[in-house]
């Protein structure tokens, strides 16, 4: 299951999902020994930041809703864990997020320089008041904002996208033509909102949050499609994927390599290795492999 990614080798195709349990080395390591080809950090913003309030995460069964808020210590307060992660044996992907063109350059400047293997432009948060979906669901915005931010890093650049966007595949291409080298699809859907109807409140803190987990799977295979259309650059795919089927499916739709977060909650940090042995399985029992079922729903069928 060895997959080459943007000149990268990395042992599996999966990859982890931002803001799932990449706190530290420790971590992201544990996730890289348990089938996850590419952990991705928690997102790194400009300036400390707290997040949300409790409640921010609520299962709902079939998903979950968050608003986590994008806590971060801010960028020059995180030293001491990019010391540890110099010695790394392992790839990581950095996700970053900002309020402006000014703040993503500046971010993105100096986590370039610590060497990760790619960074990521979260350009899709939908729970917070200042960051993400203000890039994300405008194709301008989109390209002005990897264009800037391609021009003063030296690794590749990964943007990620909101599926509230009203044509993704238009902020994907706006994206590739700015530089993007790979398009990551999707975010959270959303925003959404659960009320208790007892004391006739929203139960989150914020509010409202983003939507994850398998009811949001038909949506992100959709997304994926129309990107894969749009642009030459690779796609992570990732939005409620579970199981090896799950990650089938979105390859089928374009994906290169497949992210899972929530599925995190559902089936153990074991996740990431189940999920590779169920798709080397199903390959094996099609006698096909990851390259020929690339984007094999867009082929005509005779």
């Amino acid at each position: 299951m060895q997959t080459t990614f943007l000149g990268k080798t990395l042992h599996t195709p999966i990859v982890l999902a931002s803001g799932v349990l990449g706190n530290n080395k420790a971590i992201l390591e544990r996730v890289w020994e348990n089938g996850c080809g590419l952990p991705t950090m928690k997102s790194i913003g400009p300036a400390p930041r707290e997040g949300h309030k409790n409640p921010t995460v609520i299962d709902l069964g079939n998903g979950m809703i968050n608003a986590v808020g994008l806590p971060s210590p801010g960028y020059l307060n995180m030293e001491e864990e990019w010391q540890e992660l110099s010695g790394r044996t392992f790839p990581i992907n950095a996700s970053i997020y900002g309020g402006s063109v000014d703040e993503f350059v500046r971010v993105a400047e100096f986590v370039s320089a610590k060497g990760p293997d790619f960074i990521e432009l979260n350009i899709s948060c939908p729970n917070s008041d200042k960051h993400g979906m203000i890039f994300g669901v405008n194709a301008q915005s989109s390209h002005d904002v990897v264009a800037a931010v391609k021009k003063v890093i030296h690794v590749p650049l990964i943007a990620k996208l909101t599926p509230a966007a009203p044509d993704i595949a238009s902020i994907a291409k706006a994206c590739e033509d700015a530089g993007a080298d790979a398009i990551c699809a999707i975010n959270t859907a959303g925003p959404g909102m659960v009320i208790d109807i007892e004391s006739r409140s929203p139960v989150l803190a914020f509010k409202k949050g983003g939507l994850s987990g398998p009811m949001i799977k038909p949506i992100a295979v959709r997304c994926v499609y129309d990107i894969f259309k749009a642009v030459s650059i690779p796609i992570i795919g990732l939005g409620g994927i579970s199981t090896g089927k799950d990650a089938i499916e979105i390859i089928m739709a374009g994906a290169t390599l497949v992210g899972i977060g929530t599925a995190v909650r559902y089936r153990g940090i074991s996740v990431f290795d189940k999920v590779t042995n169920e798709i080397s399985d199903w390959l094996a029992a099609h006698d096909t492999t990851m390259e020929e079922i690339r984007g094999a729903a867009h082929r005509e069928v005779l």
